[in-house]
């Protein structure tokens, strides 16, 4: 998320002070708050926390305003809310409406986003490195004609894979004979990724596949195609996304209401986007 809070700077290259609506934000308040902020530049840490305190003056003003009475909550762990949390929880309890997504709605976005309800595809891989490191030139061609030659041998003997990888592999995976397990997309480099995900089962890599950690040798041994998962294993997770989605866009758009009635001097918010509240 980009935060959308720019400090106001004084001559002397400091951030100007802030308040709201007549109510000063202490500045050792916002150097405390920075640590929660991790940003490249102090300048926008500071931006970022003044920013989250600014939202919970108002949120504390408004809940003050309308009278809401804190009832601090509890978690199985036994931390309990302070009196400002549970207050600001109240106010937006009180004050956010969030519709519940009903079946359709859930079905709809089941339908326009099967990908993400699909199981990973699974291969069983085999492989056989020959590391070298690519700014060491010498020992890096010696290693792609290395892994070349036990290509040419494998494709007349290609019963002699785990023994190739026992006597060359750089990899922990040569006790096992070359043997990875199972991998799924993402665990290993888009080098390797790419050649594996190219390969039927049975098949071996049309030639040395180059990583940084060197040249590989790859057969995929079998693949496990991923499946679609029921609409109704996963309607439950979709009603919770939605709902947050919706709970997330309308507190967002509750503060930003708040933020133009307000006098907020030293830092300008804008955008309900960059104000939801967490």
């Amino acid at each position: 998320m980009t935060c959308s809070a720019h400090a106001q700077i004084l001559p002397t290259g400091r951030p100007a002070a802030v308040s709201v609506n007549g109510v000063a934000i202490a500045r050792d308040a916002i150097v405390r708050e920075m640590q929660h902020h991790p940003a490249s530049k102090p300048i926008a840490a500071w931006q970022q926390a003044a920013r989250a305190l600014v939202i919970r003056e108002l949120l504390l003003q408004e809940a003050r305003r309308l009278g809401v009475v804190p009832q601090p909550a509890s978690d199985g762990s036994g931390r309990r809310e302070t009196d400002e949390e549970a207050m600001m929880r109240g106010l937006i309890e009180r004050e956010v409406a969030v519709p519940e997504s009903d079946d359709d709605t859930c079905q709809r976005y089941y339908d326009r986003n099967r990908a993400r309800f699909r199981s990973p595809d699974i291969f069983e891989a085999s492989h056989i490195l020959f590391a070298a490191l690519p700014a060491d030139k010498e020992a890096h061609a010696k290693a792609h004609d290395d892994a070349a030659a036990a290509l040419a041998e494998l494709r007349e003997r290609p019963d002699r894979f785990a023994d190739l990888a026992r006597l060359h592999s750089r990899c922990p995976s040569a006790a096992q004979g070359g043997n990875l397990g199972q991998i799924t997309r993402g665990q290993t480099t888009p080098e390797f990724e790419q050649a594996l995900t190219a390969l039927t089962p049975g098949q071996l890599c049309e030639a040395p596949v180059a990583t940084h950690y060197g040249f590989h040798v790859i057969r995929l041994d079998r693949k496990h195609e991923g499946r679609m998962l029921p609409y109704e294993v996963v309607a439950g997770r979709i009603a919770d996304y939605l709902r947050e989605s919706v709970r997330r866009r309308a507190d967002a758009q509750y503060v930003a209401r708040l933020v133009t009635a307000a006098r907020i001097e030293g830092i300008e918010l804008a955008g309900a986007e960059a104000l939801r509240v967490h």
